[in-house]
């Protein structure tokens, strides 16, 4: 499960267009604002894959 969030983490800092800045300056270097976006977008992938795998 780790490796799945993993790879989630980094999918959506990629669609936000963060992953360079993540690349280049590590994960430190994201404003809070910033963060938020990604763990929010992922709680919201998350739980779309949920509903997906129950129907």
């Amino acid at each position: 499960m780790k490796d799945v969030d993993e790879k989630l983490k980094y999918e959506v800092a990629n669609e936000l267009g963060l992953f360079e800045k993540i690349k280049k300056n590590g994960w430190k270097s994201l404003t809070a604002k910033e963060t938020g976006r990604i763990g929010g977008l992922m709680t919201k992938k998350k739980k779309m894959l949920q509903m997906e795998k129950g129907q």
